[in-house]
């Protein structure tokens, strides 16, 4: 028997989500369109050596990898950031620096489904490429903000959490932990909270590190400000000087609030090089709503001149899920638009005129495209997405005028039929 549902971990979207899917996307792009970024795409299919390149050998236990009908090694796209690197090294030459491009993407990655991880997810990447300062991750972390406002998400119900890998690189450094051990450090740190810290010893063990580098990087998550940090580095870290910039950037962004120093926020992954962010609910109910940061090695990784780089990846299904528990379930939808409807055979050129004469103004319309009575049209208008709402009878074809019916406040206007 045919399976009527769809692989696991991936989704079918119908109108009603297709409504939700889209108030995400476009806000997504009218906050990237707002900071001057500029689209672009990538192949959903990538060679696999691009994602090796990236992220390692892992990175093919965690994807859909397979070979084509001539045995060329490829896989489903897990993220976009390594076919933006490859782009850019292509046209290195020709493109002018700096580049703030965004996509839209879909992505797959196998990974184990728990609540806010799909199979597949759509992610908003925004980079900017050959900006050495500090002011590309601001004006990443306000076109993000923009972004949320966008979506009716307040202020106050999610916090942006800042950290930078020099600094903890200065900090382990200061506790004697020599920089070969640093990557090790890192991988265990990001994990705490996600496992027991038992588990992160035995994993920092099998990495090479002591118990005494154990216990000295887990000492770490005790530094709760920037000031702590600072503190403990001297006045001279500059890796400190760069935080203390871009919160006052942020300040001047106006978004002082929605941020605040995270010594734990890390990145588990390896090509981060600077500041790293990532965005939660203050609840803490899910998984992170974005994340990014500086990676200023990728384009060398890549086989390109080296490039500093900014990026930030924002995924569709933790904030989909964010809107629904701020609005008491699934999250509302604008009406907008009309619905026309008739009630006879002879209303039928009356209203498709109406409808035609409508949407030439460049308003969307819904013509229905069979008579009904009343009741059962009205009951269809205030079941769709439809601002307005337009039924036209006998009587309204004679008069040469109709009712538009606002279907929020069940006002009505009058109008001429064209």
């Amino acid at each position: 028997m045919i399976t009527l549902q769809p692989p696991k971990g991936m989704r079918d979207f119908y109108p009603e989500d297709m409504r939700i899917r889209n108030r995400i996307f476009d806000a997504w792009r009218h906050a990237a369109n707002l900071s001057g970024f500029e689209p672009y795409d990538a192949c959903i299919v990538e060679s696999l050596e691009t994602l090796q390149r990236k992220a390692g050998e892992e990175i093919v236990n965690q994807i859909y990898a397979f070979e084509d009908k001539s045995g060329r090694k490829l896989a489903l796209r897990p993220e976009l950031t390594p076919s933006l690197a490859r782009m850019v090294v292509a046209r290195q030459e020709q493109l002018p620096l700096p580049l703030k491009w965004f996509a839209v993407a879909q992505c797959f990655r196998y990974e184990r489904m728990m609540r806010g991880r799909k199979r597949e997810h759509y992610q908003w990447n925004l980079d900017i490429i050959g900006a050495e300062d500090i002011s590309a991750e601001a004006e990443i972390l306000y076109t993000a903000v923009i972004a949320l406002r966008t979506m009716g998400v307040p202020d106050e119900a999610y916090r942006i959490r800042i950290n930078n890998r020099a600094l903890l690189s200065e900090l382990l450094a200061k506790l004697g932990i020599p920089s070969e051990s640093h990557a090790a450090v890192f991988l265990g740190l990001d994990k705490r909270g996600k496992l027991p810290d038992d588990e992160l010893r035995t994993l920092m063990l099998a990495e090479g590190l002591d118990a005494q580098t154990c216990d000295l990087a887990f000492s770490l998550l005790d530094i709760k400000t920037l000031e702590d940090a600072e503190a403990m580095l001297g006045a001279e870290s500059s890796a400190a000087k760069s935080l203390r910039k871009l919160f006052a950037l942020l300040a001047l962004y106006g978004i002082t609030p929605q941020v605040v120093f995270d010594i734990s926020v890390i990145r588990g992954l390896s090509y981060y090089t600077g500041i790293v962010f990532e965005a939660f609910d203050t609840q803490g109910k899910f998984r992170a709503i974005f994340g990014g940061g500086r990676y200023d090695g990728l384009l060398s990784t890549m086989g390109g001149r080296p490039a500093t780089a900014v990026g930030l990846g924002f995924g569709d299904v933790v904030i989909a899920e964010l809107l629904a528990e701020l609005q008491g379930g699934q999250p509302a939808t604008l009406r907008e638009g009309m619905m026309v409807g008739y009630m006879t055979p002879e209303e039928c050129e009356v209203a498709t005129r109406f409808a035609l004469h409508q949407r030439e103004q460049g308003i969307s319309v819904s013509l229905q495209l069979d008579p009904q009575k009343p009741k059962h049209f009205f009951s269809a208008a205030a079941a769709s997405t439809c601002l307005e709402a337009v039924y036209i009878g006998p009587d309204d074809r004679t008069k040469g005028s109709v009712r538009i019916k606002d279907l929020n406040t069940r006002t009505e206007r009058i109008v001429c039929l064209r």
